[in-house]
């Protein structure tokens, strides 16, 4: 029969096992504008990327050059 050379901490078997909490997609609204997005995820509204309720790409802006 076979068995581990080494010990897996429990930290280690912990962190492999953490990907099969979620079941479905986790959904949360931002609070600037309302959308709904997945979590820890940017999200495109009105031409703006938002994430955490910060603007951080805006293709309105007209750049001239």
């Amino acid at each position: 029969m076979a068995h581990p050379k080494r010990k897996i901490s429990k930290t280690r078997r912990d962190k492999r096992r953490t990907h099969f909490k979620a079941t479905t997609p986790q959904i949360g609204t931002c609070g600037t504008t309302g959308e709904a997005h997945l979590y820890h995820r940017a999200h495109w509204h009105e031409g703006k990327l938002y994430y955490r309720g910060k603007v951080l790409i805006n293709n309105n802006e007209v750049i001239e050059a």
